[in-house]
């Protein structure tokens, strides 16, 4: 009997046939008004619309309730402490490392010094300048003064901090809190069910975003741009193969190798869908039962990661600092770069991970080093591309992370770890992919 694909396999395949179909259309029907309204604005943008929407309904239940276990997992609030601490530290610390060799390969590479600039204001003025919040608002947001209009807004650092706090109370209540954590469990249990049906139309869904995403692009608007394009795919490479794997070696003693080739669906989400709240649901699927990390840790660090971690964000920024710098030939010193480093790790706390947020914080970046702010208008073309790929470094940073963690607080299985098949997901596994000793 001929063995099944796998829905990674598939949705490899459908990410492919829509890069195809969709460079096809955008290199012959872009001006094709019915292939315009009614395949790419009409089926593949609904199509691929409901798909991300399907994934960002899961987002809030599924981090509730598996926070809910992993707080009553772990049992002790020192312990809980302690992982918060230690996985917000090493966040912030690979955001400063991202954006600080960002800025060091640019300007060794030094893009945009020959640039031919040709600004349209019209595209400008889509970016408003915005100051950076302070850290004082920064810190006083993260308690919701109405836990329901966080949960309806999606506020990840708001619905952290109350679940947690609900969790916690429930701990201190004793058999009443068990029943509760009873309840959690069952109600995790479904919700898995539920991401089982949605990454069931995951291949199509997918299908739909790369089609519609290179029919609308193309890849000719990679060439003017190829010098800036370049510099962050080879910034975002050197940190997702070097500084994750040197952390991984180094302070987990686990194998990099071996973490790359089992991140592989979450990348794919991670690309396809450009958001970090949207592969939630796949990340904290592979992270425990291809990584064999423990739900009681995973359910903590992964959305918190989600929310705080933008290391391929910063790596954008660092990059298109030094370029529009270069562009308008203004000389930034020292401490503009340290600047931007300090603006970076700020503005990725409490930043939405969506698609596209990423050019606001850049505005915010800009004007705190006095870079002219319609210089963004420059790289609109090549960004959600580029938006893709940094989604992907992203979600990495969040599993390298929470390995580490559960290396610390050994709470990571490491025989599933160094199986290449433990929680390979097809078609027959997948309803019992929860099973495990």
């Amino acid at each position: 009997m001929r063995k099944k694909l796998s829905v990674t396999s598939k949705i490899l395949i459908g990410m492919g046939i829509g890069l195809l179909l969709g460079s096809l259309i955008n290199a012959f029907a872009a001006n094709v008004a019915f292939i315009q309204d009614y395949v790419v604005n009409g089926f593949l943008y609904v199509v691929g619309a409901a798909f991300i929407n399907a994934l960002k309904m899961l987002v809030v239940p599924l981090v509730t309730f598996s926070l809910i276990c992993g707080v009553c997992g772990i049992g002790d609030v020192g312990i809980l402490g302690r992982v918060g601490l230690k996985a917000f530290l090493l966040y912030i610390a690979t955001t400063g490392l991202a954006v600080a060799m960002a800025m060091v390969v640019a300007i060794l590479i030094a893009p945009g010094k020959d640039f031919n600039r040709d600004i349209s204001t019209a595209t400008s003025t889509e970016f408003m300048v915005r100051q950076a919040p302070p850290v004082s608002d920064v810190l006083i947001n993260i308690v919701p003064r109405n836990p329901v209009h966080a949960f309806a807004e999606g506020n990840m650092l708001q619905i952290i901090f109350f679940v947690i706090m609900f969790a916690i109370a429930m701990l201190m209540t004793g058999e009443t809190g068990r029943q509760l954590a009873d309840g959690a469990a069952k109600l995790n249990a479904v919700m898995m069910k539920v991401v089982t049906l949605v990454m069931d139309f995951a291949p199509i869904g997918v299908f739909c975003l790369m089609a519609k995403t290179f029919a609308e692009q193309g890849i000719d608007l990679i060439v003017p741009m190829i010098g800036y394009f370049g510099v962050v795919i080879l910034c975002l490479l050197l940190h997702a193969l070097g500084t994750f794997s040197l952390l991984l070696a180094i302070l987990a003693r686990l194998n990099p190798l071996l973490f790359i080739r089992k991140m592989r669906p979450a990348h794919i989400f991670a690309f396809s869908t450009a958001s970090s709240n949207a592969t939630i649901p796949v990340t904290m699927q592979v992270v425990e039962q291809r990584l064999g990390v423990d739900n009681s840790t995973a359910a903590f660090t992964i959305p918190l990661g989600a929310t705080v971690n933008m290391d391929g964000t910063a790596i954008m920024q660092g990059v298109a600092t030094v370029f529009i710098a270069n562009v308008y030939q203004i000389d930034l010193g020292l401490g503009q770069y340290l600047t931007v480093i300090g603006m970076s790790i700020l503005a990725s706390i409490g930043t939405a991970g969506v698609p596209g947020v990423g050019l606001i914080m850049l505005a915010m970046v800009f004007n705190q080093v006095g870079l002219p702010v319609e210089g963004i208008a420059l790289i609109l073309g090549v960004d959600r591309l580029l938006d893709m790929l940094r989604t992907a470094v992203n979600v990495t940073g969040d599993a390298t992370v929470t390995c580490i963690v559960a290396h610390g607080e050994n709470s990571i299985d490491r025989q599933i770890y160094n199986d290449p098949n433990a929680g390979v997901i097809t078609e027959i596994e997948l309803p019992h992919k929860k099973e495990r000793a």
